[in-house]
């Protein structure tokens, strides 16, 4: 019965320290990756900007008038924004600033994943070369349709930005989440372009060619983006990374404020992984397809708080060893955290991640706390479901 227990030790230790090498080669090949967009000669696409909103009235006049100081010809660009079920002043407020305004009723139909299918429907007849997603929370870079315009001349088709955490100063819950997004939304993707993998969709600052979104319909499920993703590389299609495009999106500046958009996107990816890894590792398998096979990796890789914590029970697995195997076992345990540590420093570093957010590193032991216990509640079956929205800082 011991020998058992301690082969199965091992091997749960063995996994941790295979997704962590995973990580280690991203983070390898991402140090070799280009930060700048290589620049093209071609015409100025025409781009729609779409904005969900649901009662967004608070935060969608920055992002508005953010969008009228883009470094861009302003004849070549129009905002749409769904208000989406709202019962505020989200509309009036869109028009105001000089939005085209939808709005949109259902009782059952609820979701930014609806929202955005019938925006889209309603858009499909204005003239467009490209279609740009953005979240009511969020704000832009002004290169950013500079950036996406070079990659769209350069046969780019599918286009996610650097999504990340504004004023990452004001909380240490803020600056936590801007680290876990600097290795999920930045390092990834830069290492994947290298690998030749697909950057993926991260719900915000993604730019689709017209014609893309025409051939498949966007996803309405609770992860919305993660689907349309699974869609595209299974159609054959590849999403690039554009890190110098950057929207930056407001977080909660609590753990409690979060609870509920965290327990929703944990929720989806574990739905998303049930449904997806199967069928992307026999196609990887068969046609021999290295961004396939990424792609069911990055649904294996479970959170980063959640893999340190299943790191640090592994390590603590060591006392259970028999003699013979505890320096294995510890030799393991150490590997799989000390490679977490230079995954992360190496994400701040190449996400030029501010002074606070290193600062915030020193509440990591609670966030792991909290998201732990989050992610044992999504596998015990607690749902979230349709749009509720996060609330916002004061």
């Amino acid at each position: 019965m011991i020998k058992i227990l301690s082969n199965l030790l091992l091997a749960f230790q063995s996994v941790l320290a295979g997704l962590v090498s995973y990580l280690l080669l991203l983070t390898a090949a991402a140090l070799r990756a280009p930060k700048t967009t290589k620049k093209a000669n071609g015409r100025t696409h025409r781009f729609l900007i779409l904005i969900p909103a649901h009662n967004e009235e608070k935060l969608l006049p920055d992002l508005l008038a953010n969008l009228r100081k883009l470094d861009y010809p302003t004849d070549s660009y129009a905002v749409h924004v769904v208000a989406d079920n709202c019962t505020d002043n989200t509309a009036v407020i869109a028009r105001q600033h000089g939005a085209t305004v939808h709005e949109r009723f259902h009782q059952t139909l609820r979701g930014k994943g609806y929202a955005l299918q019938w925006l889209l429907a309603q858009i499909q007849n204005t003239p467009h070369d490209a279609i740009v997603i953005l979240d009511a929370d969020s704000i832009i870079s002004q290169n950013f349709l500079q950036a996406m315009n070079a990659r769209l001349a350069n046969g780019e088709r599918v286009i996610q930005a650097y999504y990340a955490v504004r004023a990452p100063e004001q909380s240490s819950s803020a600056g936590l989440r801007y680290a876990a997004l600097a290795v999920l939304h930045y390092l990834r993707p830069q290492g994947r372009m290298v690998l030749g993998g697909s950057a993926g969709l991260k719900g915000n600052g993604m730019v689709f060619v017209a014609d893309l979104l025409r051939q498949h319909e966007w996803s309405a499920s609770l992860t919305e983006d993660i689907e349309f993703h699974m869609q595209l590389i299974l159609a054959g299609e590849r999403v690039t990374f554009a890190p110098d495009a950057v929207v930056w999106a407001e977080m909660p500046d609590t753990l409690a404020a979060s609870q509920t958009q965290n327990a929703r996107w944990e929720q989806g990816r574990l739905e998303m992984a049930r449904q997806y890894v199967p069928i992307l590792l026999r196609r990887a398998a068969r046609e021999g397809n290295f961004a396939l096979f990424d792609a069911a990796m990055e649904h294996l890789i479970p959170p980063f708080s959640v893999l340190a914590g299943l790191s640090l029970l592994g390590m603590g697995t060591a006392v259970f060893q028999t003699k013979s195997r505890r320096a294995t076992a510890v030799a393991l345990g150490a590997y799989t955290i000390l490679a977490q540590i230079i995954y992360l420093l190496a994400g701040l570093r190449l996400a030029n991640a501010p002074r606070a957010v290193y600062r915030a590193l020193l509440g990591i032991p609670r966030f792991l706390l909290w998201k732990i216990r989050l992610y044992l509640g999504v596998l015990l079956g607690q749902k979230e479901e349709g749009w509720v929205r996060t609330g916002r800082n004061e």
